[in-house]
């Protein structure tokens, strides 16, 4: 994939910056004409250090956090983002006062499980969700359903990009926003105009990278 990469900075902390490239992408869900590297957020202390601080300034005081459950690699964001919410007044009704950061398991089937030891750690617990992306919002969706089928209750939920301000009622706090991507796009996968202009897809893309078509 030989497209010119963007570099984007958040209009809420201008610390994080994100590469963005222009083309043709399939995800599991949807077409998009913008693929979004967030690999250094993810990855690099400084910058996932200053993405959880500021996504911890949208919960309030009154908030209560048991678990944060990780979706698309965002443990290292996770644990600074308990770090961040303690600091900023959080309340954790655990055992040890303290949060957990947790991740689900994907069945071969896509179902999202939780196993046996990690269910303690759902149920009963206040949790908030984190995610990397959210394009059309089932990724959130079937998120908060397996959460809410292990007993849990949903406290926010924080990405670092989505394209859908609010699921099932849930506002998606973001650090990037179509605000930032106004030329973003997404389609459903039978209605896209670049598939029917003839443009073929360049990758496959998740929240994890792309493969190279």
């Amino acid at each position: 994939m030989n497209n010119e990469t963007i570099k984007l900075y958040s209009s809420y902390n201008n610390a994080l910056d994100i590469k963005v490239v222009n083309g043709h992408f399939a995800t599991n869900h949807s077409h998009i004409n913008q693929y979004i590297d967030m690999t250094t957020i993810k990855v690099r202390r400084k910058m996932a250090l200053a993405a959880a601080r500021s996504m911890a300034t949208e919960y309030i005081s009154s908030t209560i956090v048991d678990t944060i459950v990780c979706m698309d690699g965002t443990e290292v964001i996770g644990a600074y983002l308990a770090d961040a919410l303690t600091d900023n007044g959080i309340v954790s009704m655990n055992q040890h006062q303290t949060i957990y950061i947790v991740t689900p398991e994907v069945h071969s089937s896509g179902q999202l499980i939780f196993r046996d030891n990690l269910q303690p750690m759902i149920k009963g617990k206040h949790v908030l969700l984190l995610l990397a992306s959210a394009t059309t919002g089932k990724t959130i969706k079937k998120s908060l359903e397996c959460i809410q089928y292990y007993g849990g209750t949903i406290s926010g939920i924080s990405a670092i990009f989505s394209a859908t301000p609010e699921v099932d009622g849930y506002p998606v706090h973001t650090l990037f926003d179509t605000k930032d991507l106004p030329d973003y796009q997404t389609y459903s996968h039978d209605d896209c105009p670049m598939c029917k202009s003839g443009q073929k897809i360049e990758a496959i893309v998740n929240s994890y990278g792309y493969s190279v078509l």
